[in-house]
């Protein structure tokens, strides 16, 4: 009996090993079935967070993009603009645009109001954000309170600029008087209309610069100062070496938005001058709008150009940007 029993344990012996080796394998497999149902869980996750942006940008931005290359691309009216069915005329927008005597004026006028408000911003911003860095009493609330032309609806703005430019009764042309300086026509001279509308845009970014540029101040090491200091260093020399230098990269992004930002502006010049006397104020930006909405029969296509020449000269602005900042990196 013994001898019996002992063959059959060695009969049976050899099996356990594939059995052991099964149930590995088995285990391995499981393991990796959960591995791919985690990762397959995971993408998904990611993708239910990722499509309410996805959609809100095709919904926002890639279809009005797409409208307003199709309108500057069809000679469209107001029956075909309704309808759908207007057809397709190429860069015809784009050369009426071009050939237009208002296209230089406007074109011009841009480029003197974009420039002239970034960089009176930035120059600002750039003083306020270094005397704030100081961290006097008070400074936190001083700041709040440079914040506000930024928080205001740009309506109340506008609206306030105006009041305060009318040759009437404005309490710029009023100071003026109370000085001996004979009172300006802010709004309604051809001379001073654009001008008007660069101070208002000015005051409206201040704070913008501030902002951005006092966070960048605060990532500067304050044990570089220290150093300065200890080799005599003054606050101007501070500035031009450790500041300045050390700001680049946001001071780069900064323009970059200020850029963006300013070349579409519209709100702030309708409500002034709405573009006039005349021309005298007009931009790409309410030339756009002038011709789309601003006539009884209006030019949808042309107005579109005008839009698409405006995005292409942001783009070229940002991708010029994307090139020094990898220049910068390399």
């Amino acid at each position: 009996m013994t001898i019996a029993r002992v063959d059959r344990r060695s009969q049976r012996s050899p099996a356990s090993p594939a059995r052991s080796g099964a149930t590995g394998t088995g285990q391995r497999t499981d393991a990796s079935d959960l591995r791919r149902r985690q990762r397959r869980r995971s993408r998904l996750t990611a993708l239910a967070f990722v499509a309410p942006l996805v959609v809100y940008l095709a919904a926002f931005y890639l279809y009005p993009l797409y409208r307003n290359l199709d309108l500057s691309l069809r000679d469209y009216t107001v029956r075909s603009f309704v309808q759908g069915d207007a057809p397709f005329s190429g860069l015809a927008n784009f050369r009426t645009v071009l050939d237009d005597p208002t296209f230089g004026p406007a074109m011009r006028h841009t480029v003197i109001f974009t420039f002239a408000s970034i960089a009176f911003q930035y120059v600002a911003g750039l003083a306020l954000a270094v005397f704030f860095n100081r961290h006097f009493r008070l400074a936190g609330t001083l700041r709040a309170l440079f914040l506000i032309p930024w928080l205001l609806p740009l309506i109340v703005s506008a609206s306030t600029w105006s009041w305060m430019f009318n040759s009437e009764s404005g309490v710029i042309d009023y100071a003026l008087h109370f000085v001996g300086v004979s009172p300006v026509d802010w709004l309604n001279s051809p001379d001073w209309a654009l001008t008007s509308v660069v101070i208002a845009n000015i005051w409206i970014g201040i704070p913008f610069n501030l902002v951005i540029l006092y966070s960048g101040l605060q990532n500067i090491p304050a044990e570089l100062y220290e150093a300065a200091s200890l080799d005599g260093a003054g606050t101007w020399q501070q500035f031009r070496r450790i500041t300045f230098p050390l700001l680049r990269p946001v001071s780069a992004i900064t323009l970059l938005l200020g850029l963006v930002y300013t070349l579409k502006v519209f709100d702030l010049i309708w409500i002034m001058t709405k573009g006039g006397p005349g021309d005298a104020s007009t931009t790409l930006a309410t030339w756009s709008y002038q011709l789309g909405f601003g006539t009884l029969l209006p030019k949808f296509g042309p107005g579109a150009a005008v839009g698409n020449i405006l995005i292409l000269i942001a783009l070229v602005f940002g991708l010029l940007y994307i090139r020094v900042q990898r220049r910068q990196e390399a």
